[in-house]
């Protein structure tokens, strides 16, 4: 029962993703299109079939310029017409400078980083490759949306959940985090506003930009710091053509796989997290499903600060089959509250991904972490799988090229012993001007400043 409270609340959706679909698989996907007997045997050889978890999920907005945006897809198969390989998709846009970008990221972003993954991986690879997959799928976004000459941009958090294993990619403020089942907290995201992020100051003033605050009559300087040209607060995003291209699309991306017991996760536009801690939004929504805890956390962020900007949020259960329907919240062990940026690391010795595998009870594993907003190095070929990348396809953008004309994401490193100019993966011409210019070793788009106004 909804209580008065939420009729302001524009409610979106509320659903149930269904899990423990055993070993039922379909064998002929949309257009009569059958699952290669190869990929079939292949997988009965690596015993990749896995009991999903009940994942229940809920969002709720409230709107005040019409700039945030999600996706939620529950039956998304790495193998098309093989219900045993579903995985699920929840993804937070939030537009500024108008919705293009936000619209955009959305309707396009899936599929690019589904492009950048071989359909002939088995579970622990399409999960080992997805790391870089999300990097190459955030680059071509982006490319491809200047071409639009849009002005607006958008920050992008884009979670992906596959059995246990959730991997989150994202740019920009808007977070993601995760409660485990013992009540622990746990950062799925990274902040890029760069009044938080001195990393990113650093490295968009040696790129060339300008970082500074608004300037008024006077001289005198007010709010956030800010990139100049363009004036936005943010040192990555998808779009924003006024900006430089030392404002950049690279995500951080961080994979983790759950405990048997499962745990919340909490996407949120930074109109909730501008109001609410993280412990604030946990406890106003604890014990709650999960529909009701993002109508009630949307609730409370407006009731704190007022509706200034797009307040969304998005929050999904990850349970075990047999606890599907979540009643009161677990009593807090000692120590809860604490936010924990340490993981108990994946042994150097595995690399399965398997949640048919052994794990401490309560315990979130850390599979994958990686934050640098240089493409080689996310690129690079030594993790997880060497031959991801097709030697005669772009890296990035997945054009075909013809022998000679990939240029290595190396060329111009020295590291020697280690990579060279002629090791993979490549990129196409206009892919590896778009690399030189977010590392501020190439031309960058020559706008004028316009420092009186800002952009976010």
């Amino acid at each position: 029962m909804r209580s008065n409270w939420s009729e302001g609340v524009e409610f979106l959706a509320g659903g149930r993703i269904g899990g423990g679909e055993g070993g039922v698989m379909a064998a002929k996907a949309a257009g009569n299109q059958m699952v290669p007997l190869a990929v079939l045997l292949k997988r009965e050889l690596t015993s990749e079939k896995i009991e999903k978890p009940e994942i229940l999920h809920g969002q709720a907005s409230q709107r005040k310029k019409g700039e945030d945006f999600t996706l939620i897809k529950s039956d998304c198969q790495r193998i098309p017409g093989d219900g045993v390989t579903t995985f699920s998709v929840f993804a937070l846009f939030d537009g500024h400078n108008g919705s293009a970008a936000a619209i955009y990221a959305k309707e396009n972003l899936l599929n690019n980083i589904l492009c950048a993954i071989p359909s002939d991986l088995s579970r622990d690879e399409w999960l080992a490759a997805l790391p870089r997959a999300l990097v190459a799928g955030f680059v071509k976004t982006d490319k491809d949306f200047q071409t639009k000459e849009h002005t607006s941009g958008t920050t992008v958090t884009f979670v992906i959940i596959d059995g246990r294993v959730v991997t989150v990619a994202s740019v920009g403020d808007s977070l993601c985090i995760l409660e485990s089942a013992e009540g622990s907290i746990y950062y799925l995201s990274a902040d890029h506003r760069l009044e938080v992020n001195e990393k990113e100051v650093e490295r968009v003033t040696a790129s060339g930009g300008e970082v500074g605050r608004l300037n008024i009559v006077g001289g005198v300087e007010i709010g956030p710091l800010r990139c100049w040209p363009g004036g936005l607060c943010l040192s990555r995003s998808i779009g924003d053509m006024d900006v430089g291209e030392f404002i950049v699309p690279i995500p951080h991306v961080k994979q983790v796989k759950l405990s048997n017991a499962g745990g919340r996760l909490i996407i949120s536009s930074d109109g909730v997290w501008d109001a609410l801690t993280f412990e604030m939004t946990l406890n106003c929504s604890r014990g709650l499903s999960a529909d009701v805890a993002a109508s009630q956390i949307v609730k409370e962020a407006v009731q704190v600060k007022g509706l200034r900007d797009d307040t969304t949020c998005i929050v999904v259960d990850i349970l075990p089959l047999e606890k599907v329907t979540p009643t009161v919240p677990l009593p807090k062990r000692q120590g809860i509250g604490v936010f924990k940026h340490m993981f108990h690391r994946k042994s150097c010795e595995s690399t399965s991904h398997s949640d048919g595998d052994y794990s401490e009870p309560d315990v979130v594993e850390e599979i994958y972490e990686e934050g640098s907003a240089m493409l080689a190095k996310r690129l690079e070929a030594e993790y997880p799988i060497c031959n991801l990348f097709k030697l005669f396809i772009c890296a990035v953008c997945q054009v075909e090229m013809k022998p000679g004309e990939g240029i290595s994401v190396h060329a111009g490193l020295s590291q020697p012993g280690k990579l060279h100019p002629w090791d993979g993966p490549f990129l196409c011409q206009g892919c590896q001007e778009k690399k030189e210019a977010m590392e501020g070793k190439g031309p960058s788009r020559d706008y004028a400043s316009r420092r009186s106004t800002g952009s976010e």
